[in-house]
């Protein structure tokens, strides 16, 4: 992404033009409310940084085709959620955004029956592009701000119904073994394992999301649906981080499940993470863990 003298957020992502944004106007949640979705969803992945300014009202308007009113109510929105601090004639800037908890699990499970996935579930590429990482995907994939990665955005869908919105990074080292057809053919990790890396571990985190009208478009959902969030950094068995991957599944098709067992230490008895895995919501077991 690039940034005016001002500080102000430009609408040009690295690699090339933003995708235009669209609303949905029959949708039950407001206008101002998928706006502030969608800021919200540029914050958290890193397009605005902290201390960034975001677009101002008028801009905001221009982008998204709305009154002055309703961008300035998405704007008051982040600020009621904590993600900026607005400043009289200075503008919206984001602030530091505090680190949520991580929910973590076992990948057992998942990468023995990657290629069930395939088999089960279709995959779309929507985009493929290569870009240099911004802070958040190097903090990810531990390699400097500004080294190119392969970005590639899919939907898979489970019989025909779209399940899983993906977003992901690999070095561009290892993405450039593989191509269009073959994400379109085969689960990301799938391409890894045949490119030689040796996939070792895994550590991710679970949340809950909103959907954008990008991602509700994708996913044949209104804007604004509760989605399952799950961000995970995959490293191979010398450490490194082979890949970083965001997908946002639909929780009507989708579920995620662990087993656990009860075990003493010295604090008293907790559980433990015994495997896990994601099967289709209210349906047979297919077994399709492991995205992607």
């Amino acid at each position: 992404m690039k940034t005016s003298k001002s500080g102000q957020v430009d609408k040009v992502e690295a690699g090339g033009e933003r995708s235009p944004v669209r609303l949905d106007p029959n949708a039950r949640v407001p206008l101002y409310h998928q706006i502030f979705l969608i800021l919200r969803n540029r914050i958290f992945g890193g397009e605005v940084q902290s201390g960034e300014l975001v677009p101002g009202e008028q801009e905001l308007a221009l982008e998204f085709n709305v009154s002055r009113i309703t961008a300035k109510r998405a704007l008051n929105e982040l600020a009621d959620a904590g993600l900026v601090v607005r400043e009289r004639g200075r503008g919206t800037r984001v602030i530091h955004r505090p680190k949520a908890p991580a929910v973590t699990s076992s990948i057992d499970g998942w990468l023995e029956n990657i290629s069930l996935m395939g088999i089960a579930t279709e995959a779309r590429v929507l985009d493929l592009d290569y870009v240099p990482a911004n802070e958040d995907i190097a903090h990810a994939l531990e390699i400097e701000p500004g080294t190119e990665v392969q970005h590639a955005v899919r939907v898979r869908s489970l019989d025909g119904e779209p399940m899983s919105y993906l977003v992901t990074y690999v070095p561009a080292d290892i993405g450039r073994q593989f191509g269009r057809e073959d994400l379109d053919a085969k689960p990301l990790l799938l391409l890894l394992e045949l490119a030689g890396v040796k996939v070792a571990s895994a550590r991710q985190t679970i949340s809950a999301s909103l959907a954008d009208s990008d991602v509700a478009s994708a996913l044949s959902v209104h804007a604004g649906t509760p989605l399952i969030e799950v961000r995970r950094v995959v490293r191979d068995s010398s450490g490194r981080p082979v890949e970083y991957i965001r997908v946002l599944y639909r929780p009507d098709i989708y579920r995620f499940e662990m087993s656990m067992n009860r075990v003493r230490e010295r604090e008293g008895m907790r559980w433990a993470t015994e495997t896990a895995s994601s099967v289709p919501a209210g349906g047979a077991e297919t077994n399709i863990t492991g995205e992607h």
